[in-house]
């Protein structure tokens, strides 16, 4: 059967893997003598995570895939109750890491460890949440019909992360240049 919609989700799930895990390298490294780069780079990751997870992949899994998969197998019902919540409040927490990062930058170092301590108890709970829908919710969805295939795959093709689609989406180049191009290495090819 052909399921297209699960190495979308995976490689979505991939995408934001690497830049949760960049962002706490950026924070490894610390602002140095760039603040200023330092402060783009994560503020525009930020911006992506609030952009394609928290407002266009989740939604394709709270409205399709966890009903589909609560209908199929009435047990996972925790754990989608769960999941859920976290997407409830995957919005706000973005939001709050969003202010924490502006205090940091416009009021100084006395706002830094409230960032850093954020930001990485978010990725933390994001990778969590990421390995509980692979690991819990996707081995069950063997048990969904073609129709639900059908369904799920034309739904996850639409609006697929740039970072993943294989596709330039113009719209959006200018959000992953700068990522890319301002980080400096290992996270991007910017100037160490």
């Amino acid at each position: 059967m052909n399921r297209p919609a699960l190495q979308i989700i995976r490689d979505e799930h991939a995408a934001v893997s690497a830049v949760l895990r960049s962002m706490l390298r950026m924070l490894e490294r610390g602002p140095a003598d760039e603040p200023m780069r330092f402060f783009d780079v994560v503020r525009a990751m930020l911006f992506y995570i609030d952009e394609f997870p928290e407002r266009r992949h989740h939604p394709k899994e709270s409205d399709l895939l966890f009903p589909k998969l609560a209908r199929v197998a009435p047990e996972l019902m925790p754990v989608i109750a769960q999941l859920e919540d976290d997407h409830l409040r995957g919005e706000h927490r973005v939001r709050e890491l969003q202010h924490l990062l502006l205090a940091w930058e416009l009021l100084g170092d006395s706002r830094r460890w409230p960032f850093e301590d954020a930001a990485r108890k978010y990725v933390e709970f994001y990778l969590a949440h990421m390995r509980t829908e692979e690991t819990q919710l996707m081995p069950h969805a063997d048990k969904l019909s073609p129709q639900d295939w059908d369904e799920l795959n034309a739904a996850f093709a639409q609006q697929v992360d740039p970072m993943v689609a294989g596709n330039k989406d113009p719209l959006y180049d200018r959000l992953f240049t700068r990522i890319v191009m301002r980080a400096p290495a290992p996270i991007g090819v910017g100037a160490e």
